[in-house]
């Protein structure tokens, strides 16, 4: 694995323990020789991870939408920050980047980039591990929520299966070198439409 995206929060939650399992995944990356590639702010986690990897000698891509540069939180010591146009964009370009995704905790953003990415997996458009850091059980009720859409019938359970979580960094590194991707079935054959 040459990079990582991470999407996490832009604020650093109720808990220190956020703020310094997102410094040590960068530091972990930057050790691991993983560049990051993750939204290019300098507020939060985001900056947090950011600060991680530079602080330890790894290298940081940050993919800014351009009306966000405008309100001043880019970081300004990244190994590169690119510019795009809509928020579509950053997360095209974040997929181009990137051999695999971490969700940190976060918000409605974090939740939505990762649901994505595993989305495009589920449809067979990507082979990448997509994984959870669950720091301190944030992501407890989401890991809940998901067995019910398996138990309820909306999601298959090699498709659950896609989502490597565990809330030790190395341990989740590995997990993701290891990752092959389940074969995806065609949603739709001839013999259907």
């Amino acid at each position: 694995m040459k990079r990582i995206t991470v999407f996490c929060g832009s604020s650093f939650g109720t808990d220190d323990v956020y703020k310094s399992q997102a410094k040590l995944l960068g530091k972990t990356l930057a050790e691991h020789q993983i560049e990051l590639v993750y939204g290019g702010a300098n507020v939060g986690l985001m900056g947090a991870v950011a600060d991680g990897v530079l602080e330890n000698g790894g290298k940081a891509i940050g993919v800014l939408p351009n009306f966000l540069k405008s309100k001043e939180i880019a970081h300004e010591h990244l190994t590169d920050l690119i510019l795009v146009e809509t928020m579509h964009e950053r997360k095209t370009k974040m997929n181009e980047l990137c051999d695999g995704v971490i969700a940190l905790p976060g918000g409605f953003g974090t939740l939505e980039e990762f649901f994505e990415m595993l989305t495009w997996a589920q449809l067979g458009l990507h082979k990448k591990p997509i994984a959870i850091l669950n720091t301190a059980g944030f992501y407890d009720s989401l890991i809940t929520f998901i067995q019910t859409m398996v138990d309820k019938g909306f999601l298959k359970e090699v498709n659950r299966d896609m989502i490597l979580v565990s809330d030790d960094i190395d341990k989740l590194i590995a997990m993701m070198k290891n990752y092959v991707a389940p074969d995806v079935a065609k949603w739709i054959n001839k013999e259907r439409v």
